[in-house]
């Protein structure tokens, strides 16, 4: 059997090709070639529909859509959006457990020997937070919605830059509450994108920064991914505890 080459394969891909589109086999090379051909073309027209759809009736992006769906609603959930620096500094990574010996340090684009740019919200978000809550003395909710950067590796679909959405809160709720609450925000979350609870499930995995996480997985694929306190972070030689 013969399956598509991986000029092939790399085509289905940028066209937004599933995995079980690439791995189709065929009885000959003739009739894999003849199949890719229409296959691309096929592609390409609801591409070009697409796009047209875009410019003419909707006017922004899937990505635009759904994140101003999720900041409204964050909004509503009493969050505060927050706009931080996407150049951060070698030291907010170490606060972040993030050294040369972390094998997320691979992944980091380096500006120099001691910035970079962000490959997570993270390290900016708890650093507002610790200075709201040192300002005003009380629970702090903020959240960011904006570009990260890693040097990806794990297939075509992974992009080296790309938009993610983080939130975090501080002393807002009562100690041994914490996962209850955090998984009602993954299923307010869904609901607010309107997908049924039957389609997705919550799964607690291992984590190379958190320890464990609440992950919201689709078929076996993460989609979403959340942590509750206390996790110890240092910040300047104090001790923050995220809860």
């Amino acid at each position: 059997m013969e399956k598509f080459t991986i000029t092939q394969k790399e085509r289905i891909g940028e066209l937004n090709g599933t995995t079980e589109m690439m791995e189709m086999e065929f009885e000959t090379i003739e009739n894999r070639d003849s199949s890719f051909r229409e296959m691309e073309k096929s592609m390409v027209k609801e591409s070009r529909t697409k796009i047209k759809e875009l410019l003419h009736e909707k006017y922004m992006t899937k990505t635009v859509e759904v994140g101003r769906n999720l900041e409204q609603w964050l909004m509503g959930e009493g969050f505060t959006k927050v706009v931080t620096p996407t150049i951060i500094t070698k030291q907010m990574l170490a606060q972040m457990t993030i050294d040369e010996y972390h094998k997320l340090s691979e992944q980091v684009f380096w500006l120099d020997n001691k910035k970079c740019l962000r490959p997570m919200l993270a390290p900016n978000l708890y650093v507002v937070m610790r200075e709201l809550k040192r300002i005003t003395n009380e629970p702090v909710k903020i959240f960011e919605l904006g570009s990260c950067f890693r040097k990806e590796s794990q297939g075509a679909q992974h992009m080296n830059e790309f938009t993610m959405l983080n939130c975090v809160e501080l002393a807002y709720v009562k100690d041994g509450q914490q996962l209850d609450e955090l998984k009602r925000l993954a299923h307010a979350a869904m609901k607010r994108l309107g997908v049924p609870e039957e389609e997705y499930e919550l799964v607690v995995e291992e984590s190379t920064v958190y320890g464990s996480t609440v992950d919201i997985e689709i078929n076996g694929m993460e989609v979403a991914s959340g942590s509750y306190g206390p996790i110890f972070l240092i910040v300047s030689g104090e001790c923050l505890i995220p809860g």
